[in-house]
């Protein structure tokens, strides 16, 4: 068995998955601000002696993480950004300069789709990358999460509060129109982004978002969750003349 570990800004994901078939034994999640609590969490699961990990949280985080794991005798491997890896060429100007976690990301689409696709991944930030029919990076965009843009507003402005609307078409109240707006604005960079690719021959959409955070205001993506190495799954926009949504893994 192996155990996955995505070490995010908010939020330390990880998964127990078969040697043979890859099919995930046990998963969960604890707050990055607390990695202490992910040992109760693995010490009622099965022994496992490696893991494999990517980390964007800082090297404090990972010698934390390699010590609670060594006393458990877990051999801890790090996925670092290369220049190729698994089918995947890193289009970057300085390679390793790439988050670990969107490097995982774009190898795990291309392990699930061996077409073009724009690898969507909704957290802390919000990370929207392309990847060619060749298995190449050709770039991609940073910008604040949902939660990110909702926080900034009630934090940096006087009048405006910590939002907990819904998702309208036209919004009668301020939290209605916050929650709105952060949502149309992840929509809306997906969907010029998908554009984009659209117009360089790159068709395919796959995207590792929460469910009901990136996509709602675009597309009607009912199975968007995990979809590197880690626990996701993955769904894809086959056309833009026939658009739908296909489930890759579970």
């Amino acid at each position: 068995m192996m155990l996955c570990l995505d070490a995010g800004n908010s939020r330390i994901k990880w998964g127990i998955a078969a040697a043979m078939s890859g099919e995930w034994l046990a998963r969960g999640a604890v707050d990055t601000a607390a990695p202490s609590a992910l040992a109760a969490q693995l010490d009622v699961q099965a022994p496992v002696q490696q893991a494999l990990a990517c980390s964007v949280a800082g090297a404090r985080l990972e010698a934390t993480l390699v010590a609670l794991l060594a006393k458990r005798g877990i051999s801890l491997n790090w996925l670092r950004s290369s220049a190729s890896a698994d089918g995947v060429v890193n289009g970057y100007r300085d390679p390793a300069q790439l988050g670990a976690d969107r490097w995982a990301a774009l190898i795990g689409a291309r392990g699930l789709h061996d077409g073009p696709a724009v690898v969507v991944m909704a957290g802390t930030a919000t990370t929207i990358d392309l990847i060619d029919a060749g298995g190449c990076f050709r770039g991609g965009l940073i910008l604040p999460g949902f939660d990110l843009m909702r926080t900034a507003l009630a934090h940096n402005t006087a009048q405006l509060p910590l939002a907990r609307g819904v998702l309208v078409e036209l919004p009668r109240t301020t939290d209605e129109a916050i929650v709105s707006g952060c949502l149309q604005a992840q929509a809306g960079a997906v969907e010029r982004f998908f554009d984009l690719s659209r117009r360089i021959r790159v068709p395919d959409v796959c995207c590792p978002a929460e469910p009901q955070r990136c996509l709602p205001a675009c597309w009607p993506c009912p199975c968007c969750a995990w979809m590197t190495w880690c626990s996701r799954g993955c769904a894809t926009r086959r056309s833009p003349q026939q658009p739908r949504w296909t489930r890759l893994s579970p």
